[in-house]
């Protein structure tokens, strides 16, 4: 730092001294701050005050001597790994150690994979799955046992996913063969500061923890563009692309930009669109997500640093870590749907101390203006959501009982105290390991078949002996599931990326997409790959992959409502929500605008059916829970077959016919009373939670997707799954892992605990019905939602402008505004009957 005329901070001072003096710790900083100087520099001057003798160096072919492995760097993306060898290199050489430093990860040649085992390097950048992987040879406890120090980057990205259980799982292990090495986290944005600690140490760490807070606050500067008018009848995806020239404006007036959207496809569509309008940016400007081949990835990252491109548009590839000091300023479309990613994704720009981070947001719907502007104060008032610790997923713990055995013969009191000794299983019940335990040796009910005989008990100690099995398991560390992917690669030889399987079985000979901000054009599909040649013209398919559909954060949704609120009672509000005022005003005229302690529901019926239309404003996911329950318990009721459409605001039950309910009693449909017997119920649970056991029966290692060369199709695995939980059903019930599937389905999918509290607001409130001719501001996007799927794009647009039109002609025609139905008025000034309403 003295050759770079820095002078370090207080809090990076804290972190070395607590490393020092042999503490674990996490270091809560913001972006661009210096947090990575802050976890490194600790593990390199344990170097000078206790060096290794040469005698313990590892011997290199071609290169001199180098002390074992002493540091890991855990990433959570391999996309981070490039970029943060660099700045780990660049403090190694600043300090002329002797230390060799290499990245091991998916991305990472198989010769280099089998040279680390044999020659480990001083310190490696790894993400948990090849740590995993490690761990699972003989010679782990060799390669680790010289181990001092871990570093966690971006903890709050593992955590609360089954990747930072994997990863609990390694440290511990770690933790047994290196008992002195110390536990670093990083992480720029987490709102339970204490609880992530814990899950990265432990419940009882035996050395003292520090928490290193960064006392400097890092300026931020987020614009919003907005289009010249705003409609007045929104839908998802309306504004869009049709920001296309602000966005070019924003990129001309900047020497570096990055264009983040939150799915895949959107990323190829707003690259194509940005080419399409500017094709002197060709060569100027890039594509970069997580499905394009390493190579491709590798020379967009470097490009940046080196200042070649004036835009590269991404996904959550880059949001993470990745240093681009050219960077001057962030453009997101679309809401990020919380807080914690926006900060993420605009402290991509001015990344250093000292300077400011600048993001512009493009809204793809007018809705999204009050997202953002919740987000805003969020930040100010540094509300960052939380994440919690998943709670000992047992599919996990059979993956890691497997692994284990790979690496090193271990005895039942070994393993527990080991398990125990993470945050995740420390309650961890004593018949919990006996079944797992007795699952991976005997295959419980499967016995029959000597595939599931995986670890052999042999003198109290438990081992992998079958080679097959081994190879096998090793293929299928990890936690990540998803649609299987196929690579994509040129007629001529060269790779280009990945696409899902389901997409890839939809195309045909001569069908164009776009993956790599390229226009390809299908030739055929053989040996798992699909083989492509350059085309002209336009797309005729967009690939589409898994978790296009981010729900908004409980806390960021909660802002909403409170921004809503803010304009219902007319307080003054920000120039960004003043743009909303026109649609606003005409909600109220129509139905109502919610106070926070208020239930907006709304009825239209017209010569399309009948339509409900409930507000919760909680969240796409929770929308979902209450559409799926009402449906379910209306149906109970009144035998009426019900459609349901749902956003981040709120749900509609749609029904050709009269629904034969009263709005006052559909309270009485949200109680809570036996509520995960008829969620389960209104959401075919056993097909739920039979699809859920095919992501953990890839992680327990019950299914496999095949070999290098001979992957097995996704419908092979569905079938394969199928089998193994219709045998588990019959055979053994009690199975906890199928418990695991259905509780998983109640958390995760339909995130229960969330819905739980959402209700109980709603009980406690106020509930406010309306009574409509036409489709209202709040309730027109859900209309759309209803009807996309039955459209075509282009059709839908048409239809959706047809209809915009004629709402605004109502909106506007005296006649039509005064009969605002008399219903409606009726509604509104009736007094409610004890059970339609209840009040806070």
């Amino acid at each position: 730092m003295e050759s770079k005329k820095q002078t370090p901070f207080d809090w990076q001072l804290q972190a070395w001294s607590a490393h020092a003096s042999a503490h674990h710790g996490l270091i809560l900083a913001s972006t661009g701050m210096g947090k990575t100087k802050a976890a490194w520099l600790g593990p390199l001057g344990n170097w000078f005050e206790s060096p290794l003798p040469e005698s313990l160096w590892t011997q290199r072919k071609r290169q001199p001597p180098a002390p074992p492995l002493l540091a890991l760097w855990i990433t959570p993306l391999r996309a981070l790994a490039n970029d943060t060898c660099l700045a780990l290199q660049e403090c190694i050489d600043g300090l002329n150690l002797p230390w060799s430093l290499e990245q091991r990860t998916g991305d990472t040649s198989s010769a280099t994979k089998l040279r680390q085992r044999q020659s480990p390097p001083t310190a490696m950048v790894i993400t948990p799955e090849s740590l995993t992987l490690l761990l699972s040879y003989p010679e782990s406890l060799e390669t680790f046992k010289h181990l001092r120090t871990v570093v966690v980057d971006e903890w709050h990205e593992l955590l609360g996913s089954k990747r930072g259980i994997q990863t609990e799982l390694a440290l511990a292990r770690l933790q047994r063969i290196a008992p002195n090495m110390l536990r670093w986290g990083v992480s720029a944005t987490i709102g339970n500061t204490e609880h992530a600690l814990s899950s990265l140490v432990g419940p009882a760490p035996l050395r003292p923890v520090s928490v290193i807070r960064s006392d400097q606050r890092r300026a931020m500067e987020l614009e919003i563009l907005l289009p010249k008018s705003i409609d007045r009848f929104p839908w998802a995806g309306h504004i869009g692309l049709a920001m296309l020239s602000n966005v070019i404006e924003k990129i001309d007036a900047a020497n570096s930009t990055l264009v983040f959207t939150n799915t895949r496809n959107q990323t190829e569509l707003w690259y194509q669109a940005l080419l399409r309008a500017r094709p002197d940016w060709a060569g100027r400007i890039a594509v970069h997500h997580g499905s394009l081949a390493p190579e491709l990835r590798t020379w967009v990252e470097q490009a940046i640093v080196d200042g070649k491109l004036i835009a590269v548009v991404c996904t959550s590839s880059l949001d993470l870590g990745v240093d681009f000091a050219p960077v001057d300023q962030v453009i997101q479309v679309g809401s990020p749907k919380g807080t914690a990613r926006l900060i993420q994704r605009a402290g991509r720009s001015g990344h250093s101390p000292g300077r400011t981070s600048k993001l512009a947001f493009v809204p793809s719907h007018a809705f999204e203006i009050i997202e953002l502007q919740a987000a805003r104060e969020a930040i100010e008032n540094r509300q960052i959501e939380q994440r919690s610790a998943l709670d000992a997923p047992l599919d996990c713990l059979v993956q890691h009982a497997v692994t284990v055995a790979l690496g090193a013969p271990y005895s039942k009191s070994e393993f527990l105290d080991e398990v125990r000794s993470t945050w995740a299983y420390r309650n961890l019940p004593d018949e919990h390991l006996d079944w797992v335990l007795d699952f991976v040796t005997t295959g419980g009910c499967l016995h029959a078949y000597q595939d599931f005989h995986r670890v052999t008990l042999e003198f109290g100690k438990y081992s992998v002996r079958d080679v097959a099995i081994a190879r096998r398991h090793r293929m299928a560390i990890g936690t990540i599931t998803s649609d299987m992917m196929i690579q994509v690669q040129y007629m001529s030889g060269g790779k280009i990326g990945f696409v899902e399987e389901s997409f890839a079985a939809k195309l045909k000979k001569g069908d164009k997409f776009l993956l790599g901000g390229k226009l390809l054009e299908m030739e055929w599909i053989r040996e798992g790959t699909v083989w492509v040649r350059k085309a002209k013209g336009d797309p005729t398919a967009v690939p589409r992959w898994l978790g296009g559909n981010m729900p908004l954060s409980s806390e960021l949704a909660e802002g909403v409502r409170r921004l809503i609120d803010q304009i219902a009672s007319g307080q003054p509000v920000s120039p960004s929500l003043e743009s909303l005022s026109e649609l606003m005003r005409l909600q109220k005229r129509w139905s109502h605008i919610p106070r926070l302690d208020e239930v907006l529901v709304e009825r239209c019926t017209n010569r399309d059916g009948d339509s409900i239309m409930l507000y919760a404003f909680e969240g796409r996911s929770v929308s979902e829970g209450i559409g799926a329950l009402l449906a379910y318990r209306i149906s109970q009721a009144h035998r009426n077959t019900l459609s349901i459409a749902v956003n981040d605001y709120g749900v509609m039950l749609y029904c050709a016919e009269p629904m034969k309910i009263e709005l006052a009693s559909i309270p009485q449909y949200l109680d809570l009373a036996n509520l995960e017997v008829d969620i389960l119920a209104s959401l075919n649970a056993t097909e739920l939670t039979r699809r859920r056991f095919r992501d953990i029966a890839r992680i327990a290692g019950l299914i496999h997707s095949g070999t290098p060369g001979k992957s097995k199709s996704m419908r092979h695995l569905q079938a394969s799954t199928t089998m193994v939980f219709d045998a588990l059903k019959q055979y053994d019930a009690q199975n906890l892992l199928l418990w695991q599937a259905s509780d998983e389905v109640l958390a995760d999918q339909l995130q229960i605990q969330r819905l739980k509290g959402a209700l109980r607001r709603m009980q406690a409130n106020r509930w406010v019905y309306r009574l409509v001719d036409q489709w209202t501001p709040f309730s027109f996007p859900l209309m759309v939602e209803r009807i996309r799927d039955r459209i075509g794009n282009e059709s839908l647009a048409d239809r959706i402008r047809k209809m915009q039109n004629q709402l605004e002609k109502a909106a506007v025609e005296p006649e039509a505004i005064s009969a605002t139905s008399t219903r409606s008025k009726r509604a509104a000034q009736r007094k409610p009957k004890p059970d339609e309403n209840s009040e806070a």
